[in-house]
């Protein structure tokens, strides 16, 4: 076993062994709640998590090739995956605020970084310390080339290094906002700020409704909601076969 093996599968261990990164296994398969996996995305994402075989190696359609693991899908650059995976956990962040009696706005106006880009949602009320919040999500591949190396060191890594390069990108923001990077890792971790802010959206959540299990719910979404996602960019690496007309 070489030592980038090695590396992958330190870091695959470390990482589905952080906190909340399992809590997909805890959620009721209900469909309404958009709690439930196929059969082929439980299968992928119980392999990625035991660090199976999921494939034949084959080509991605980006030229790359995929080993039989399979995990080049979740940092292919190429992967559409990757757009609708931030598109859906945004949703659930949006949603889970309107279930909290907080009204928001995802992408709002005016709101730029120097750049030209706008954080991906803010509270049109205050959310704590007489400030609103906003809101930014990212997804990084724990096992990715360019991140192995960190997530082989502690648990979540990578997570903490992508929050922390939104908080760099957004400084002026802060200033007028409660600022919360939301990052997640494909294996489950989450950064420690944007995981205490979900802890504390799920309690606001609970004040709403009254049920007492608002956080492990919220939490269940967004890992079910990770595992989807994961599941379809390692099918978006296999090249469509066509059929002639």
């Amino acid at each position: 076993m070489n030592c980038q093996t090695n590396d992958n599968n330190k870091a695959r261990v470390m990482a589905v062994s952080a906190p909340h990164s399992g809590d997909w296994l805890n959620a009721l398969p209900i469909s309404r709640c958009g709690l439930r996996l196929d059969n082929e995305a439980i299968r992928v994402a119980v392999g990625l998590r035991l660090g199976s075989d999921l494939c034949m190696s084959h080509q991605c359609p980006c030229g790359a090739l995929v080993e039989i693991n399979g995990i080049h899908g979740l940092s292919c650059k190429k992967n559409n995956a990757r757009i609708m995976r931030h598109g859906a956990l945004n949703d659930v962040i949006h949603r889970s605020l309107v279930k909290a009696a907080i009204p928001s706005l995802k992408e709002p106006p005016g709101l730029l970084r120097s750049d030209g880009k706008r954080p991906d949602g803010v509270t049109l009320i205050p959310y704590s310390l007489g400030k609103c919040l906003a809101w930014d999500v990212t997804v990084t591949d724990t096992l990715a080339p360019s991140y192995v190396g960190l997530s082989v060191s502690s648990a979540g890594s990578a997570a903490e290094r992508a929050a922390a390069n939104k908080v760099a990108k957004y400084t002026e923001l802060s200033l007028s906002y409660e600022f919360v990077p939301l990052a997640f890792e494909t294996l489950g971790p989450i950064n420690q700020s944007g995981l205490v802010f979900l802890q504390s959206l799920g309690k606001k959540i609970t004040a709403s409704t009254g049920d007492v299990r608002e956080t492990a719910f919220l939490l269940q979404r967004i890992s079910i909601t990770l595992q989807r996602y994961n599941s379809i960019a390692f099918h978006n690496s296999f090249i469509a076969d066509t059929l002639d007309s």
